[in-house]
């Protein structure tokens, strides 16, 4: 497997072993050895690793439609799914009440366990308490790392928005850059206000935020192409999300600007720009880990009471990617598992 180098600053992700003794595959006459090989070959081909009870996992976000981001979390959710056991089921909305209200849904249903965003916490912190006082664990992912815990949550999975946001202005610093432009597409996200915000504090420069309608690409597009053209001295554009970095390169290319465009999240679009220079760097937090640990720890949890991060988050990213790093990326994002 290509090694990736890592540059910035790197929050150490905590994973999930969820390997079961030779008890749960049988004995092998051979030794453990063939048991984790026929585990290997039964997961691979979709079927379960386990034999534990099939229990069913919702997971509830606040994607909008299309978002390719999501689809990379559902990927890692659905692995996890197959070798686990587990029935996995999905659902999503952008607007936080809608969101809570599929959440209860599944309540009603009687789901063996949640995984939920907290991208607009307030919406969600009573239907998140609803779950635990109906007996269902859940897990946050994605954005609610600082109301995860409170909600009664048994764990959040994703990374500190802050920290990812000061890797960025460190990286623009390093970079040389002096005027810079942060794209949120949503607005309300408290996660990317955090992301705006910690990239301010460490950027040596001046950033300044610019607020888009992310459902509307051609929107997406105007803006940052006039506000490119009203300020020249603007010299970085950061987008926080993949599918905007491309929409931000070709309003770069309109308004006759040489700002460099940078973007939070990864995808094969993505590392192609990254590869072929059109984007200066990228900020993944490894959205197939999110979905793939918070399937995981739940079969952990109902399997064996296990709870990973004592309190704190299990963090994911943020992981600094560069041209450098583009290639050995490829072929993973040309799969949708980065």
């Amino acid at each position: 497997m290509a090694r990736v180098r890592r540059r910035g600053r790197v929050v150490g992700a905590a994973l999930a072993a969820a390997v079961l003794g030779a008890s749960l595959a049988g004995c092998s006459s051979t030794g453990g050895k063939r048991a984790e090989e026929e585990r290997a070959a039964q997961t691979a081909g979709g079927r379960a690793a386990v034999h534990t009870p099939r229990w069913t996992v919702a997971m509830v976000t606040h994607s909008g439609d299309g978002d390719t981001f999501w689809d990379i979390v559902q990927k890692g959710a659905q692995q996890a799914a197959d070798k686990d056991n587990i029935n996995f089921v999905y659902a999503h909305d952008k607007e936080a009440q809608r969101q809570s209200q599929l959440v209860q849904s599944y309540i009603d249903q009687k789901v063996d366990g949640l995984i939920v965003s907290l991208a607009k916490p307030d919406a969600m912190k009573d239907v998140v308490h609803k779950a635990e006082q109906a007996g269902i664990p859940v897990i946050t992912v994605n954005s609610g790392a600082e109301e995860s815990k409170a909600f009664g949550a048994l764990t959040h999975v994703g990374q500190d928005e802050g920290v990812a946001g000061e890797a960025v202005g460190e990286e623009l610093t390093r970079r040389g850059k002096k005027q810079a432009l942060c794209v949120l597409h949503e607005q309300g996200n408290v996660g990317h206000e955090q992301r705006c915000d910690g990239a301010a504090k460490t950027f040596k420069g001046h950033l300044e935020k610019l607020y888009v309608d992310g459902t509307n690409m051609p929107d997406v597009q105007a803006s940052i192409e006039s506000k490119l053209q009203a300020d020249p001295s603007i010299d970085a554009v950061v987008t926080l999300g993949a599918p905007f970095a491309p929409t931000a390169v070709k309003a770069r290319e309109q308004a006759g600007s040489k700002a460099e465009v940078d973007t939070f999240d990864l995808n094969a679009q993505v590392a192609g720009g990254l590869k072929d220079g059109s984007l200066g760097f990228a900020v993944d937090q490894q959205p197939y880990l999110q979905g793939y640990q918070a399937v995981d720890l739940l079969w952990l949890y109902k399997y064996n009471a296990d709870v990973l991060g004592g309190g704190r988050p299990v963090f994911t990213g943020p992981q600094v990617i560069t041209k450098d790093d583009a290639a050995a990326l490829q072929d993973y994002t040309k799969r949708g598992t980065r």
